[in-house]
């Protein structure tokens, strides 16, 4: 028997019930096991079909005990745990960790140690921000090779660090008082090498990424962060610099020697989108490139060290809080001590924690597939935020 064929005139929309086109709200986990959530963040979605109507970051799957561990050690083993809480950008939280300290005890930093702080901050900036392009791509689903090329460049960077701090990752390179190790003149010759060899590299990614069809389809008009918005939730880094406001500590308060560097920061006049977060990231490590470059040319002789580094070192009574521009935005650390061993307290302003819970404005209204686009682009460090 022939099926019978239903004509288009015989229907009518009072056919079909509104109740037909209701979606229930859905509760889902997205992680701590997705991978794109780099396994210890869990958010709550509440979902109506494929929009986000409500996010809720659940955190404390990483907790570091950074802040209990800096008032059950001594002065000297704290400086070596420090840099494995954002593990990525490691000579910041030791930087803001011995500036500090440094205010406090009245500590006299020499010339040369604050160029070599000014030189490895910034290598390690292009570093961090390297990393997060590529796992930002592999996030997005590029798995064509792409996200290999920044480790080409970035594991030039880590040898460059391994040969002054030993270590590739947990430096603890930047000591209270300068810096650990004056390196030798081969090395220097080394990183120059690398400053004139990176930006064609950097053209070698914005040529693959930054008017990819694909790519901009997924982050162009995605996840526009408001400056009100940005503000309220004490957004710091690239972030709010794409937001329109031009919040950089190395300009708006300067410390170590960068008032002597010329630089630029990137900074978009309208509210930012989630391109516009990786074009300032490009951007940025185009600059650091130039400031080490700087560095290389001016950076005198002299001593590295102004206070002698043992286990039994005190720095006297008091309170000091000092803060530094980190590939994430600010990390500020307060300090009190007795003028002992140990310090009394230690209290962190870590920027990844402010950056992720704005993510509760951002997602709102979003389909669910731009969730990772624009978590990615806010470049969160987790063991940062479980401080």
């Amino acid at each position: 028997m022939a099926t019978e064929l239903v004509k288009t005139e015989d229907f009518r929309s009072d056919d079909l019930r509104t109740d037909d086109l209701r979606t229930d709200e859905m509760i889902i986990n997205m992680g701590p096991q997705h991978p794109a959530t780099h396994g210890v963040l869990r958010l709550i979605l509440t979902l109506d079909g494929e929009k986000v109507k409500h996010v809720e970051p659940i955190l404390g799957h990483l907790h570091r005990a950074q802040e209990w561990q800096g008032q059950n050690r001594t002065w000297f083993q704290y400086q070596a745990l420090i840099d494995r809480v954002d593990y990525l950008s490691g000579m910041f939280t030791s930087w803001a960790m011995a500036r500090s300290c440094e205010q406090l005890d009245g500590i006299t930093v020499p010339p040369r140690a604050e160029y070599l702080r000014v030189m490895v901050a910034e290598m390690n900036r292009i570093s961090s921000h390297l990393l997060w392009l590529g796992t930002y791509l592999i996030d997005l689903g590029a798995m064509f090779g792409f996200p290999f090329y920044p480790f080409r460049e970035r594991e030039k960077l880590l040898d460059l660090f391994e040969e002054i701090s030993g270590q590739r990752m947990m430096f603890n390179y930047i000591r209270i008082g300068g810096v650990h190790r004056d390196p030798k003149a081969e090395w220097f010759q080394k990183v120059r090498k690398f400053t004139e060899e990176f930006p064609q590299r950097v053209d070698e990614y914005e040529a693959i990424v930054t008017e990819n069809p694909i790519f901009l389809k997924r982050t162009k008009g995605v996840g526009i962060l408001k400056q009100s918005v940005a503000k309220d939730y004490g957004v710091t880094g690239p972030c709010i610099r794409c937001s329109g406001i031009p919040l950089d500590l190395r300009r708006t308060k300067p410390y170590s020697v960068y008032p002597e560097l010329k630089f630029d920061v990137i900074t978009y006049d309208k509210e930012g989108d989630t391109w516009d977060r990786y074009m300032a990231r490009i951007l940025e490590m185009r600059q650091s490139n130039e400031i080490i470059k700087q560095c290389l040319d001016m950076i005198p002789a002299g001593e590295i060290m102004g206070k002698k580094q043992m286990a039994g070192m005190r720095i006297k009574a008091g309170e000091g809080f000092a803060a530094v521009e980190s590939p994430r935005g600010i990390i500020g650390c307060y300090v009190t001590s007795t003028g002992g061993e140990k310090p009394f307290r230690f209290r962190w302003r870590n920027p990844s924690f402010c950056n992720l819970s704005v993510l509760s404005e951002l997602l709102v209204g979003s389909p669910i597939a731009d969730i990772m686009a624009i978590f990615g682009s806010i470049d969160v460090i987790l063991p940062d935020v479980d401080r």
